[in-house]
């Protein structure tokens, strides 16, 4: 193992890039994990409630963008509110996105292993300690893949993704087509009117819709790994967002105009095969399951490389220990930074198998890394608006330099103090503890320094 602290530059390039941040938000894994959620929050309006929260979002796609044109650091949002914020609140921003994707190992590793036993085994899919077992197998693999190298990573993830569109944009074009003319509800422009929305409906609709437009920053973390690197990463994250947007809510629309109520409410997390079932005949219709197999796995990836590449910012800058800041010699990947991201992936899945369903493990972890999420999200794009708030010229720059990342921001915010009420105690202490025990490494790392500076 080498001593240099450098990753791949140049490794991947804009459409690569594109490919990581589509994979990383998992549309075929997220609409089946959350379509039955949001659908029975708010109904026929769920593509609304997508469509608007994910404009929103872009606000956030945005700041991400502009920060990253002015230092291309993999640490992403932890490094830009560092340097903007100061260091403890930019080490909380890194910290919430290191335990949310440690949190998603769990519910990204367990749908892979349910359509997993659902093409080779399906009597043993309700099987807690098969179901962990084999979503332990798919982190190893994966982890595996990462350690390889980013080159590897952007190939085995561009042909996963290709496929998984693919198979999600025939079974939405299909299922609009095939029952237009007879649909389970009856389509009407007045789906997407926001006077339909009541402040309460508009709340928990995109309360659900936050876990759907999660991960696209993965792009962001490979910045240093990309050619072009203060350019191309943003782009790739804008780029995906209009695919991502346009992938979930012809989904909505889809579930709607083929499955009744009582069929989208008994479909639960099975929804796209349930779909597909109704399109396309036995076995064409396993593809569903294969696109939700590839989707989660694909996910994994862009996890892993989300933790590992904000640790080895991190352990850079010696925030925390500099040995995740080493390289593999030839492979230019984080080595140890992977090692602890599979080993807690690991702990946590064997930990997991104590709940008693596998919806509910899903459940738990889901809302606690929304919250997460809303926390560095927001306090990107408030990092944004600040740095740039004198730098505008012309109102189309204030709004996409300031007023929308601020308002994405102040949105995220509300969602997240909202969601704290609506979830129970086990998903609270997964979700604001997962935040407030950063504050043990914060002190540890103050404490580190001035040990430091009294040695010099």
């Amino acid at each position: 193992m080498s001593n240099d602290n450098e990753l791949a530059a140049g490794s991947i390039g804009i459409w690569e890039s594109i490919t990581m941040g589509v994979a990383g938000a998992a549309p075929a894994f997220s609409v089946a994990a959350t379509t039955t959620t949001i659908v029975g929050a708010v109904g026929v309006l769920a593509p609304a409630s997508i469509l608007y929260c994910g404009i929103i979002m872009l606000g956030i796609t945005l700041a991400f963008m502009h920060l990253n044109k002015i230092s291309a650091n993999s640490g992403a949002s932890y490094a830009w509110v560092s340097a903007i914020f100061g260091p403890n609140l930019g080490f909380f921003a890194g910290w919430s996105l290191l335990v949310s994707t440690a949190v998603f190992m769990v519910s990204g590793s367990i749908p892979a292993a349910t359509a997993t036993l659902l093409i080779a085994a399906p009597h043993l899919v309700n099987s807690i300690g098969w179901v962990t077992l084999v979503a332990g197998m798919w982190l190893t693999i994966m982890a595996a893949i990462v350690l390889k190298g980013i080159k590897h990573a952007s190939i085995v993830q561009f042909i996963m993704t290709v496929f998984e569109v693919l198979i999600l944009l025939a079974i939405n074009v299909g299922g609009i087509i095939y029952f237009f003319h007879h649909p389970a509800h009856h389509f009407s422009l007045s789906w997407f009117s926001l006077y339909q929305f009541t402040p309460t409906t508009f709340s928990v609709g995109a309360l659900t819709a936050l876990f759907l437009y999660w991960g696209w920053d993965v792009t962001l973390n490979l910045n240093e790994e990309t050619k072009n690197a203060t350019h191309s990463p943003g782009r790739g994250a804008l780029w995906s967002m209009p695919i991502i947007i346009l992938l979930f809510v012809t989904f909505a629309l889809c579930a709607l105009i083929v499955l009744s109520d009582s069929e989208i409410k008994q479909s639960g997390t099975n929804i796209i095969f349930i779909i597909a079932e109704k399109i396309f005949p036995k076995p064409w219709s396993y593809l569903a399951i294969i696109a939700v197999l590839l989707s989660t796995i694909g996910t994994l990836e862009t996890n892993i490389l989300q933790f590992t590449r904000t640790l080895f910012s991190k352990g850079r800058d010696n925030v925390l220990s500099s040995r995740y800041a080493k390289v593999h010699s030839t492979s230019k990947t984080p080595i140890r930074a992977t090692i602890l991201i599979w080993a807690l992936g690991i702990i946590f899945l064997f930990l997991s198998s104590y709940i008693p369903t596998i919806n509910h493990i899903i459940q738990i972890s889901v809302n606690a890394i929304g919250f997460q999420v809303a926390f560095y999200y927001s306090l990107t794009g408030l990092a944004c608006a600040w740095y740039f708030r004198k730098m505008w010229k012309g109102f189309f720059e204030l709004f996409i330099y300031i007023i929308w990342p601020v308002f994405s921001s102040l949105f995220l915010i509300f969602i997240a103090l909202y969601s704290v009420k609506t979830f129970d105690m086990v998903t609270n202490i997964i979700g604001l503890g997962g935040i407030a025990i950063g504050a043990v490494p914060l002190y540890l790392s103050h404490k580190r320094r001035a040990a430091s500076k009294k040695v010099i």
